[in-house]
């Protein structure tokens, strides 16, 4: 049986786990390999080389792109790489050879860099182009690290291990990304090995132009789709849960044990990702099975996501949502009646490159839920040259998600719930397909709502 496996950065920097807990776990002789493991880069790497993916921090990425000296930040790097290394000694790596590859490493991706910010600074070239370069540069680091840590802590344990660093530092081959995947695979004896490839993939039309952060899952959803495995699994620090236990309780959650590819959409349209919208279509469209496991708790079978699955009977799956959304109402007393007024405020989202995750309509208004973080001032000022009233405010989202929840009353019994606990509605809604109910909430009353919907569809 053939496997792609991913293995996320939070699970990476738990490695004696990830050893023991997925590549040992009730595995011997033969049946350790075929199978091919996809790295992050450890927790917190790729946050020092571009930005932290939580609070926007700025890294080594930022330096570059404002003109700043970044060699300080590099030489903090290959520290805190060699501060990795000496962490994972213990479990056999060899730490002479993992630090001089650290050391060689960043020198060449330094040069590179170098070179960029020169030809930048000469003004005959897009800023835009070199600073993308520089940013593919720097994301290649973290996961070409993690791979060699990891394959070579694995050959000290007997392994047949083959490191695949899909960054091509050392390949100047003008390939795309699917090239240099088929290529790096062509000779290899899946069979009668374990293949240990990084996160980050080099191609002629850049991995990070169309998925940045999301690469990792881009990288692992290409290889799939190309050695067409018998079943992908992606390896995180928990389960995907019916809620959230951070929020309900451990207790009064479970795994969701099965759903499909549509309600992973849902998922991340709110941002809680089984696997980045990108990386999961190919999996769906070519009907290949991904299943969501905990590192941590090996003996669970996690979640198996298919493309055709439907629930046996009517529930709901999954009980979430966010509270980082911005909600805009766009007003106008000539827009009943009239053809064209929808059109014309996302033309305005379009033109500034937002997309939303709700949207309803009255007679002479319509609500639109943006995230946050994509928020302009000149969005405003655009819908105001073209309405009469435009007002927003920061809101939460709750979801009830299921792939068969179309019940009489689910909807009465949801909303009960929330004004029970004293919760405002201030926006509902869900599509004919019935495989998300939303509710938009002031954010205050994100957690309580989530823990009211979790105790009344138990």
């Amino acid at each position: 049986m053939l496997t792609v496996e991913k293995i996320g950065g939070t699970s990476m920097s738990a490695l004696k786990d990830v050893i023991d807990n997925i590549i040992f776990y009730q595995k011997t002789g033969e049946d350790l390999y075929n199978r091919v493991f996809v790295v992050s880069a450890f927790a917190g790497v790729t946050d020092i080389l571009l930005e932290n993916k939580k609070t926007g921090a700025p890294g080594i990425y930022h330096k570059i792109s404002k003109n700043q000296d970044f060699k300080v930040q590099m030489q903090f790097l290959v520290s805190e790489l060699k501060t990795i290394n000496l962490k994972y000694a213990a479990l056999g790596l060899d730490l002479q050879a993992a630090d001089f590859f650290v050391e060689k490493h960043v020198k060449k991706a330094l040069e590179y860099l170098e070179d960029l910010v020169n030809i930048l600074s000469s003004g005959y070239v897009s800023k835009s182009g070199i600073l993308l370069a520089a940013r593919e540069i720097l994301a290649s680091i973290g996961e070409s690290h993690s791979a060699f840590v990891l394959s070579d802590i694995l050959e000290h344990r007997g392994l047949s291990v083959q490191r695949i660093d899909l960054g091509g530092f050392d390949d100047h081959a003008s390939l795309t990304i699917d090239q240099r995947i088929k290529k790096a695979f062509k000779e290899v004896p899946l069979a009668r090995t374990i293949c240990i490839v990084t996160g980050y993939t080099k191609g002629t039309e850049g991995i990070m132009r169309a998925f940045d952060r999301g690469y990792s899952e881009v990288t692992f959803s290409k290889i799939a789709e190309i050695l067409r495995p018998d079943e992908v699994i992606i390896h995180k620090e928990y389960h995907l849960s019916t809620a959230d236990p951070a929020i309900v309780g451990k207790e009064n959650c479970s795994p969701v044990g099965f759903t499909n590819y549509d309600i992973a959409d849902q998922l991340a349209d709110v941002g809680m990702e089984a696997i980045h919208p990108s990386a999961s279509k190919p999996l769906e469209m070519k009907g290949i099975s991904l299943r969501i496991k905990n590192t941590f708790d090996p003996a669970h079978e996690g979640t198996l996501i298919t493309k055709s699955y439907l629930c046996e009977r009517k529930r709901i799956e999954m009980i979430t949502g966010t509270q980082e959304l911005l909600l805009i109402d766009v007003y106008d007393a000539l827009m009943v009646g009239s053809v064209g007024s929808d059109l014309k405020a996302m033309q305005i989202f379009a033109h500034h490159n937002i997309s939303y995750t709700f949207k309803t309509t009255s007679a002479n208004s319509i609500s639109i839920l943006i995230w946050e973080k994509d928020f302009k001032k000149s969005l405003i000022s655009d819908l105001q040259r073209e309405f009469e009233k435009v007002m927003y405010e920061k809101v939460a989202i709750v979801c009830l998600l299921g792939s068969n929840i179309d019940q009489p009353g689910l909807l009465a019994k949801s909303a009960s719930a929330l004004t029970k606990s004293g919760i405002n509605i201030k926006s509902a809604g869900f599509a004919l397909r019935k495989v998300n109910i939303q509710f938009i909430l002031d954010r205050e009353d994100y957690r309580p709502a989530i823990i009211a919907l979790n105790k009344a569809m138990q």
